[in-house]
C-alpha cells in the first residue's frame, strides 16, 4: 500500500483525467478490498478526487492560444517568418539551437526575426481576465528583451577589450547589479560560450589584486550566475574560472574571499564539479577563511568544505589541512555555526590521511 501511495503522490500535477481516475480506482479498490485500508488509502482518494473536480472546472484555453512548442498558454507571442505563432521564449530556444526551419511546418526560414504578434497577445490577456487567470509578465517568464541582450553583451565586450580601466570597473559593477537584480540575465551565460571568458578577462591579465573593487564585482558575478542552474557545469568545465575562484579566495579582499566561497559552495553541488575544484586547491583556503572569517564568510566555508567532502577521499585533505583544529577552536570559543557540528561530524568518519592533490 505505502508503494501504492507513492505512486499518486507522484502523479504530475498536470495529471490528465484518465491517469486519476485509474489511480482513483486503485484506492478505492484498496479500500473496500482490505480490511485493514491505510489512512494514506484514503488521503489519497480524495486527492484524486479533489484533483478530477480541479480539472472539470477549470477553464480550457483555446488550441490556437496554446505555443506549438510548449502547449502551454502564450506569454509573449510572436510571428515567424513562416507565418506561424509560437512563444517567444519556446522559440528563441529552438532558434539558438541552430535550427533554421518552422517547428510546425518545416520550410527554412529565409530570416530568423520575430515580430510581435499584439492581436494574439491582446485576446490571450481579454481570455485570462474573463478566467480570472493572472498572465505573467516577460520578465517572470525568463525572457531577455533583445534590447536588455544587446546592452548586456556590450558591457562584457567592455571587460574584454577596452583598455580603460575606469571603464571596466563601471561595466563590472553594472553586470554584478545586473546579474543580482534580474535573475532572467543569469541564463546569458548559458546561451553565449564565450560570456563567462570575457566576463573574467579583466582578471587574466596581470595581478588579480591590481583593482581590488574590480576583483570583487567580477566575483561576485561569478557567485550570481552560480545560482543559475544550467550555468554549474559550464562555469566549473571553463579552464579559468575555479583557478580564479581559487586566486581571489587566497588573496582578495574579505568581501571577494566570502563571495569566491559562496560561488565555489554552489558550484559544488553539482557531483563532476567537486574534483575540478578539489584538484584547484580550494581547500586550504577555505580552512584557512574558516579560521579568520567573520560568522557569514565562516557560513559559506563550512557549508563548501561540507559539500566537498561528500566524496569521502576528500575529507582526509580538509583532515590534513588542519579543518579539525579550526572546528575545534571555534567551538570552544562558543562561535554559533551549526555548520560547523555537521562538518566535525563528516571529518570524523575519514579513513586515513592522504596525501594533497
Amino acid at each position: 500500500m505505502a508503494e501504492s501511495s507513492e505512486e499518486c503522490r507522484r502523479l504530475p500535477a498536470s495529471a490528465s483525467a484518465d491517469e486519476l481516475k485509474r489511480e482513483l480506482q486503485r484506492r478505492v479498490n484498496s479500500i473496500i478490498e482490505d480490511a485493514d485500508y491505510s489512512i494514506e488509502d484514503t488521503d489519497e482518494a480524495m486527492h484524486c478526487l479533489s484533483a478530477l473536480k480541479e480539472l472539470k472546472v477549470r477553464p480550457t484555453p483555446p488550441l490556437e492560444y496554446l505555443c506549438p512548442l510548449s502547449h502551454q498558454l502564450m506569454k509573449d507571442p510572436v510571428v515567424l517568418a513562416s507565418g506561424q505563432t509560437y512563444d517567444r521564449l519556446f522559440i528563441e530556444k529552438w532558434l539558438n539551437k541552430g535550427s533554421r526551419t518552422c517547428p510546425e511546418t518545416k520550410e527554412v526560414l529565409p530570416h530568423s526575426d520575430l515580430i510581435p504578434n499584439l492581436l494574439m497577445r491582446k485576446l490571450i490577456s481579454l481570455w485570462c481576465n474573463d478566467h480570472g487567470i493572472e498572465l505573467p509578465d516577460k520578465e517572470e517568464q525568463g525572457i531577455i528583451p533583445e534590447s536588455d541582450r544587446y546592452h548586456f553583451n556590450s558591457l562584457l565586450d567592455t571587460l574584454s577589450s577596452n583598455d580603460d580601466v575606469l571603464e571596466k570597473m563601471k561595466a563590472a559593477k553594472l553586470v554584478c547589479i545586473l546579474t543580482k537584480r534580474f535573475p532572467p540575465l543569469r541564463a546569458f551565460f548559458e546561451e553565449d560560450s564565450v560570456a563567462v571568458t570575457k566576463l573574467l578577462e579583466p582578471l587574466m591579465s596581470g595581478n588579480v589584486n591590481d583593482h581590488p573593487k574590480l576583483q570583487e564585482d567580477l566575483i561576485t558575478t561569478v557567485m550570481n550566475i552560480s545560482l543559475h542552474d544550467p550555468n554549474k557545469k559550464l562555469i566549473a568545465t571553463n579552464p579559468i574560472v575555479i583557478p580564479l575562484l581559487v586566486e581571489s579566495l587566497k588573496f582578495g579582499t574579505l568581501e571577494t574571499r566570502s563571495n569566491s566561497t559562496a560561488a565555489l559552495c554552489t558550484l559544488s553541488s553539482l557531483e563532476s564539479n567537486k574534483c575540478i575544484i578539489m584538484k584547484a586547491g580550494a581547500l586550504e583556503p577555505l580552512v584557512k577563511l574558516l579560521d579568520e572569517g567573520p560568522l557569514l564568510a565562516m557560513k559559506d566555508a563550512a557549508a563548501a568544505i561540507v559539500s566537498l567532502g561528500v566524496v569521502k577521499e576528500n575529507r582526509s585533505i580538509a583532515v590534513f589541512e588542519g579543518a579539525v583544529k579550526v572546528i575545534m577552536k571555534k567551538i570552544t570559543d562558543r562561535i554559533p555555526v551549526d555548520e560547523l557540528l555537521v562538518l566535525l561530524a563528516m571529518l570524523s568518519s575519514y579513513d586515513k590521511p592522504m596525501s594533497r592533490w
